[in-house]
């Protein structure tokens, strides 16, 4: 498997940030990885996630927000975030030109990946965009804890691409009774896998019958096995 780091150019205000590519030789896809709030691209979830892909036949490029690159523990402005975004799909069209693109993120990450996805493309990244060929969101950050809505979730109308929710039972930040309705009014362009006693973070309990790598070897399968059901 081919591991290699990289920096991304966001901006001449914002900088620089880490990324980190991970192909194995007989990837068919690419998954542009954005983490969640709390924690950088290193988080353990993070680099589970990325091995599982990897043994499922999805390269990934995880990459930095610049809060985290910079040791600040409240998020960027969304227009940085999704600055952010564009840059690394950029960084992805550019050295992976053989497979096709896919997006997405962990809670936070997931949310502003569809952001982006959702207004035009600026004139430095519409081609990049234009290669991503679906969206995949990592539990799916709704709302806030105990505050039930689906307000954060009305861009997703404006994405015109297949997307992919993996939402677990005990999510505190996606209700299933509004996570269904949701994907329902979506159509055909969502695909919804729940993941049960999940929580945010994909901890499972010992009820289940499974265990926290159980779980993430799914998220890996459903990934690939829903990427190769989409048209070419």
């Amino acid at each position: 498997m081919q591991t290699k780091e990289f920096t991304v150019r966001v901006s001449d205000s914002v900088g620089e940030v880490d990324a980190l590519l991970q192909r194995p030789s007989d990837a068919r896809w690419m998954l542009v990885l954005a983490h969640g709030a709390g924690a950088g691209m290193r988080h353990p979830f993070m680099e589970d996630l990325a091995r599982a892909l990897a043994d499922a036949g999805v390269a990934s490029l995880r990459y930095q927000f610049p809060y985290i690159q910079q040791g600040r523990p409240s998020p960027n402005p969304p227009a940085v975030l999704m600055a952010t975004v564009r840059a690394a799909l950029a960084l992805a069209a550019d050295m992976a030109p053989d497979v096709r693109l896919f997006a997405g993120g962990k809670s936070l990450g997931g949310r502003m990946t569809s952001q982006t996805m959702a207004e035009r493309p600026g004139p430095g990244s519409a081609e990049a965009v234009s290669r991503v060929c679906g969206l995949v969101f990592f539990g799916f950050p709704l709302h806030a804890p105990g505050k039930p809505s689906a307000t954060r979730a009305a861009h997703l109308e404006q994405v015109r691409l297949p997307m992919l929710f993996f939402q677990g039972t005990r999510d505190t930040l996606a209700d299933l009774s509004l996570v269904r309705p949701l994907c329902a009014k979506l159509g055909p362009r969502a695909t919804l896998h729940v993941v049960d006693t999940a929580d945010h973070s994909f901890h499972v309990l010992k009820r289940s019958g499974t265990t926290d790598a159980d779980v993430l070897r799914d998220l890996a399968a459903t990934t690939a096995s829903w990427a190769d059901g989409l048209p070419v």
